[in-house]
């Protein structure tokens, strides 16, 4: 799944490098970030961190995923009752961390569970029974697998009007639908399916058709893509202006974000939206280009 908002100390890019062979879009606590913040950001990013490897890495079956995912969730619920995780659990690191973070910051218990939601629902749809049937289905899945994210920074540097939470589901969907669009090639390897059944109905193709191969003919797949991507910058647009409604240097960090997000989908549209043959990513130059967006919005 991958997908968690806003303060890194790398180039803008809508999926934030934060350890070796992961992208996130989570803050991983960069300078911006104020000291004072920067262990509960740090304790929600890892949890998320922690949750995604076990839906995604290593030759786990479905099922053991799913029972692990179960024991994570029981996890949680000890950290959120005020009981710190000992040694002897199986992730320590994680819980004696966000236990800490949620006695200090009072973390919305309903929003963490939403995360680890989406990652189950990540677990079971990997069949054609599962597969998203319209827009409307995969934007329910980002509001658990992305929005809380946004929501949680906000908690923490106690912004939470009502305008500001629904300009941070934009943005958090947003890059959720951008890293779809992006790892395209990626997903279909791991038989994850986020095309709309709907969308690939209009045009006349299947999720076979956006295998990494090069077709001779493939105009309705890139109609698809040029679709979502319309989506997603309009998501993102909606979502820009709370750039101005949060304080300080969290502002200025989702500035490079948000512009990231669109260079991004910039990119794919320079594949031709053929994102499925070829992983669109930002460079170093796209910095200042990206920066200057930021500066000027």
């Amino acid at each position: 799944m991958s997908n968690l908002p806003i303060l890194s100390p790398q180039p803008p890019h809508p999926t934030w490098t934060a350890s070796v062979g992961h992208y996130e879009n989570f803050p991983v606590a960069s300078w911006l970030c104020p000291k004072a913040l920067r262990p509960a950001v740090m304790a929600v990013y890892h949890f998320a961190r922690t949750a995604d490897d076990i839906a995604d890495e290593g030759p786990a079956t479905a099922s053991e995923r799913l029972q692990a995912l179960g024991d994570y969730r029981a996890a949680l619920e000890q950290a959120l009752m005020g009981t710190p995780q000992t040694s002897a659990s199986a992730w320590p690191g994680v819980f004696v961390h966000l236990h800490a973070a949620v006695q200090s910051h009072h973390l919305p218990g309903h929003l963490l569970h939403a995360l680890l939601d989406a990652f189950e629902q990540d677990v079971r749809h990997t069949d054609a029974q599962h597969r998203y049937a319209n827009n409307d289905e995969l934007l329910r899945y980002c509001e658990r697998s992305a929005n809380p994210v946004g929501r949680l920074l906000l908690h923490l540097y106690g912004v939470n009007d009502t305008l500001a939470l629904q300009r941070s589901d934009a943005i958090c969907s947003a890059l959720q639908l951008i890293n779809f669009w992006q790892d395209l090639s990626t997903d279909w390897s791991r038989q994850r399916h986020y095309l709309p059944r709907s969308l690939l109905l209009q045009h006349g193709v299947d999720w076979a058709d956006f295998s990494p191969e090069p077709r001779e003919h493939d105009l309705a797949q890139r109609q698809v893509v040029q679709a979502l991507c319309a989506q997603a910058r309009s998501l993102m647009q909606q979502g820009a202006p709370l750039v101005h409604q949060v304080p300080g240097r969290m502002g200025w960090e989702l500035r490079a974000v948000v512009q990231g997000g669109l260079r991004v989908l910039d990119h794919i549209e320079a594949l031709q939206h053929r994102s499925w043959l070829q992983r669109p990513t930002l460079r170093s130059a796209d910095g200042p280009l990206c920066l200057w967006r930021a500066l000027t919005m």
